[in-house]
């Protein structure tokens, strides 16, 4: 069975209607939620930031049953990895076991406010590494000194730890980031159908584990308003990861897709009334292998009409087509 989530995106919607649309969605059937973790929206036209720790503790409150995951948390710059060992044990006790901590290797856009710098894929994918041994040794308990080529630690302990510890998700975008950090995970994470991705997961990575990705959608009853909708707001989606993870602000964002087109986009995420549609894109991801499939609905003002009227549905038909 595929399991079904919604997406809590911080870049397009304020802290307090995000915590409302988790209820929303946990209410019409939605299996989990997953929450960016971003300092700045991808383009200025989203409008929204909010720190997704202190939302999620919140969801975390006002939820029972879906699941929760940050998608995904970068913990080599903006934050140092005892800080996200430290804050993702305590959401996982607040969440009464229903947390994932989801990582990636970030993206200039959130972590150059700190001033850092941005470094090389390698450097920051090296960084990493190091990152996921701190939060690994953070989370097995005990008094915890690292020394490392980027990161330390010194005589740090998490005391307040979950009693069944806190499940890893790792993003991953090809052979190589797979070798190197499937050992530290118990789940995949990635935002195309690749089969690939899921195979070369399954030939590193030892025992059970869950395979996460996700899609935009624009739902709405007006085609044109969700494919302008769509365009204002989603065409950053357009250049793709290798390009997404290195532009440093939303001017940036804009200036690289001023001449996407709003057909280039409407090609790329489903857009209209039409759930067979959605569900036609979906489809590739359950067929690739993937376990968890999270819809993002794109536009903030449209989550309320969304998970009224067409989320429940929807659900409906994916669960049908997938099983």
């Amino acid at each position: 069975m595929t399991n079904f989530g919604y997406t809590l995106m911080t870049e397009q919607a304020g802290p307090k209607d995000l915590v409302k649309y988790a209820v929303e969605a946990e209410n019409v059937g939605f299996d989990f939620e997953v929450a960016s973790d971003h300092y700045s929206p991808w383009l200025s036209s989203m409008g929204h930031a909010p720190y997704v720790w202190t939302t999620l503790g919140a969801v975390a409150q006002a939820t029972e049953r879906v699941e929760l995951m940050t998608y995904v948390t970068c913990p080599i710059i903006r934050y140092h990895p005892a800080v996200v060992a430290q804050k993702a044990a305590t959401l996982q006790i607040l969440a009464d076991g229903r947390f994932t901590l989801g990582l990636g290797t970030g993206e200039n856009l959130n972590e150059h406010v700190v001033g850092e710098g941005w470094p090389s894929i390698d450097k920051r994918q090296d960084m990493f590494v190091e990152a996921l041994e701190i939060i690994e040794k953070l989370h097995a308990g005990g008094l915890v000194t690292y020394e490392g080529k980027h990161f330390c630690v010194d005589s740090a302990r998490i005391w307040d730890l979950p009693e069944n510890g806190v499940p890893i998700g790792i993003a991953v975008s090809g052979e190589k980031s797979i070798e190197r950090f499937a050992a530290y995970a118990d789940h995949l994470i990635a935002v195309e159908p690749n089969p690939d991705l899921v195979k070369g997961w399954a030939d590193h990575h030892d025992g059970p584990s869950r395979t996460i990705g996700q899609i935009p959608i624009s739902w709405d009853p007006d085609k044109d308003a969700a494919i302008e909708r769509a365009h204002d707001k989603f065409r950053w989606f357009a250049g793709g990861w290798a390009v997404n993870a290195d532009l440093p602000t939303t001017a940036g964002f804009a200036g690289a897709t001023q001449f996407v087109r709003k057909e280039d986009v409407a090609e790329t995420i489903p857009c209209g009334p039409d759930l067979d549609a959605i569900v036609d894109a979906v489809k590739p991801y359950w067929e690739a292998g993937f376990t968890d499939i999270a819809l993002v609905q794109v536009g903030g003002e449209t989550q309320e009409r969304f998970l009224a009227e067409a989320a429940g549905p929807l659900l409906e038909k994916l669960r049908n087509a997938s099983a």
